[in-house]
């Protein structure tokens, strides 16, 4: 998953678009109504989706490219976008009081 090639990343890049956008737009669970909370929602979604398929296996040998496979680099990115999203909502609200 290192040396992955650029078509790998582009698949890894829409999906985590595809997701932060669902997550952000649709569900509303953003911590600020922002483009930049969106764009931040895009860069760790990559890293989640980057994550997914070693976290969560190889799921169905035909839905793949490579070594990425896509279901699980989709629960990978909506995994770590709502603990990343929930721990700072934790977080912030923790220094409030």
């Amino acid at each position: 998953m290192i040396g992955m090639d650029f078509i790998s990343f582009l698949i890894l890049l829409g999906i985590s678009i595809v997701v932060s956008a669902v997550l952000h737009y649709v569900f509303k669970f953003y911590l600020r109504p922002s483009l930049e909370s969106f764009i931040s929602k895009v860069f760790f979604g990559w890293v989640g989706a980057w994550l997914g398929t070693p976290v969560f296996g190889n799921w169905f040998e035909g839905v793949n490219y490579e070594k990425i496979y896509i279901i699980p680099a989709i629960l990978g990115c909506l995994v770590f976008l709502i603990l990343i999203t929930d721990s700072v909502k934790s977080i912030k609200a923790a220094f409030k009081e």
